[in-house]
């Protein structure tokens, strides 16, 4: 199933102060991806790595609740639907069906599960993982 931890995403309310907190702790920004009209995305890395934290301004937000900034864990697969197969018959569905975010036409394709407590685990078909 899985074999690779990729990302944790927390939703931010300014992305000028979160950027320069997380800076402060040896971070750096990796780049930024808007998701539609509703968000940016920002990746933050540390030095040699892969980007490991994903902060997410939902425009006209600039605040929550806590317990709701958090937002999902991902995890690589190498096939997407096979894993969800795999879970389907343990009683796992998808929140829907394998998309690509943002209406875009290539790159990976992602699927949300929920654990028992409803938190969210982003599945991204990433290939072969053993290369």
């Amino acid at each position: 199933m899985a074999n690779t931890f990729l990302h944790t995403c927390y939703r931010i309310g300014d992305i000028d102060r979160s950027v320069s907190f997380y800076e402060k702790l040896g971070f750096s920004e990796a780049g930024r991806m808007p998701i539609g009209d509703e968000a940016i995305n920002v990746f933050m890395g540390l030095p040699d790595g892969d980007p490991i934290l994903e902060l997410t301004y939902n425009h006209g937000v600039t605040d929550y609740e806590l317990g709701t900034g958090y937002n999902h864990i991902a995890l690589a697969v190498s096939d997407l639907d096979g894993t969800l197969a795999a879970l389907a018959t343990q009683g796992i569905s998808p929140e829907k069906p394998p998309y690509r975010p943002g209406g875009r036409t290539t790159g990976s394709r992602i699927a949300f599960v929920r654990d028992p407590d409803g938190y969210r685990i982003e599945l991204v078909e990433r290939g072969d993982l053993t290369e």
